[in-house]
């Protein structure tokens, strides 16, 4: 333990975010940093549980409690508290292949299930990971590590995010010789085209990849699995073949007004306007542009908000969120949220943080629905017709949500953001193979086990589980890069 009084002499840090306003005005990461005393100190808050919950990393109520790559977060606290940093690096990757990209843009359901958030603050984990990564690229501790040998045995790996790149990472480690391939331009996935700079830096993804190209991995651009490559050659040409191509069919919000112009979903949103500004500091002018415009996004996620963040920056006239979700409360119900489950309460978000200075205001709108959109001579959307909504338990135990008579809005808007969710994966290559899905189209494939139906072929991440979180991408990839190890040599020692 780092000291067993700290987490009652020492109070919860989180470094400040650059100023609202200023930040507006780029596209560079909002969070500053924590000086090494202040990190140490930190880490003097950790209890080192006798049952530490914030690395369980299990799924409760729809939520996640802990974890999912099973951190060694007291572990590591610890070293950092005593200044063992490089120790501290050799327990992160343990566990997880890339922290930088979790320490960045993970929710941290590793803090809502943390011990002293039982009687208080959480020990600021999220922080420290993302600092001893950082410390370990400056320090030049991180560094290329191709296997001493091969196996003769080659895996492809199909799509380039979190589950992807996990997946390439612990096979090449075994030995395999590991080809990714990636229909985009760039490299990365979600991480690269869905979450914005602001967020995580595509400098940062650019580090990673490299280190792995270094590391004996074959990447393949441009090229998508289905269409350029038959699946059914891609399988025959390998021993393995993992799929890990992501839940990226949209949602579809057919309402009233729907097929009207300025109505976009959330993803070529986001994606054209990253994709500009990686190839011309958005000077190319190939994005959805939100200048000027009242905006309005429907979503209340991650992906909404950072729609918000990107139509700030544009410099929109006005943006509203949409959330058929109530507002949470302030603190924890502990009869409904109890802990360890991951806290929902009332927070605000990067994005809000800048509304709210540059408006005056939260740009959300909670228990509201869209009921048509309206456009004008030359079908362009114009205005949002709405009512507020309550969530009830109807007769077969349903919940459903109902219009509440009198509520009806209206709000203006040039642009609307789609930002609803996914409905499973793209179905080109589950229908080339034969490949089992379920009933959201997600590939069949056990957790844990990962095999198909069809030999040889695998199925991790998004594509398997559906939309989640980058941290469970990673875990997905992993482990199913053990699976393939045990089905090519018989045995693994893969974690």
């Amino acid at each position: 333990m780092s000291t067993p009084t700290g987490f009652m002499e020492y109070r919860r840090q989180i470094p400040a975010d650059r100023d609202p306003l200023e930040r507006l005005k780029d596209w560079e990461e909002f969070h500053k940093h924590l000086s090494e005393e202040e990190l140490r100190t930190q880490g003097a808050r950790c209890m080192d549980c006798g049952t530490p919950y914030c690395h369980t990393g299990i799924e409760m109520t729809g939520g996640t409690s802990g974890c999912p790559v099973h951190n060694l977060i007291p572990e590591w606290n610890q070293l950092v508290y005593r200044g063992l940093w490089q120790e501290a690096l050799e327990r992160l990757h343990k566990t997880n292949n890339f922290p930088e990209f979790t320490g960045r843009v993970c929710p941290a359901p590793c803090e809502g299930s943390c011990t002293v958030g039982l009687i208080g603050q959480p020990v600021t984990i999220k922080t420290i990971e993302e600092a001893i990564i950082e410390r370990g690229f400056e320090e030049g501790w991180v560094k290329p590590d191709p296997p001493a040998q091969r196996t003769g045995k080659h895996v492809a790996v199909v799509g380039s995010g979190p589950a992807g790149l996990a997946c390439a990472a612990q096979l090449n480690k075994a030995g395999h010789s590991v080809t990714v391939f990636e229909r985009s331009d760039r490299l990365g996935g979600l991480l690269t085209y869905g979450i914005p700079t602001m967020k995580l830096e595509k400098q940062v993804v650019d580090r990673r990849i490299q280190l792995l190209e270094a590391e004996g991995i074959q990447f393949v651009t441009n090229t998508e699995i289905g269409k350029d490559i038959p699946a059914d050659q891609l399988v025959a040409s390998h021993d393995a073949v993992v799929l890990c191509g992501g839940a990226t069919k949209p949602r579809e919000f057919q309402i009233e007004g729907s097929n009207l112009h300025g109505i976009h979903y959330a993803m070529d949103y986001l994606n054209g306007t990253i994709k500009s500004y990686l190839d011309s500091n958005l000077e190319d002018g190939q994005y959805i542009n939100a200048e000027g415009k009242d905006v309005i996004v429907i979503g209340g996620g991650d992906t909404g908000t950072d729609c918000v963040a990107t139509a700030l920056r544009h410099g929109c006239r006005s943006v509203t969120q949409f959330g058929t979700h109530a507002k949470a409360p302030l603190e924890r119900d502990a009869s409904t949220n109890p802990w360890p489950q991951f806290p929902n309460v009332y927070t605000l978000d990067y994005a809000h943080e800048e509304a709210k200075a540059l408006y005056g205001r939260d740009p959300r709108e909670f228990s509201i629905m869209t009921t048509k959109f309206v456009g004008d001579e030359d079908g362009q959307v114009k205005e949002l017709h709405t009512v507020q909504i309550e969530r009830i338990v109807d007769e077969t135990g349903r919940k459903i949500y109902q219009p509440i008579p009198g509520t009806e809005r209206v709000f203006p808007a040039q642009l609307v953001l789609i930002a609803i969710g996914f409905d499973g994966p793209e179905q080109t290559i589950a229908g080339q193979l034969g490949l089992a899905t379920d009933r959201r189209t997600n590939v069949k494939a056990d957790y844990g086990k990962y095999a198909t139906n069809v030999g040889k072929v695998f199925a991790a991440g998004d594509m398997r589980r559906g939309q989640s979180l980058v941290v469970w991408a990673i875990n997905e990839g992993r482990e199913a890069a053990r699976e393939v190890d045990r089905y090519l040599m018989g045995t693994t020692l893969l974690p």
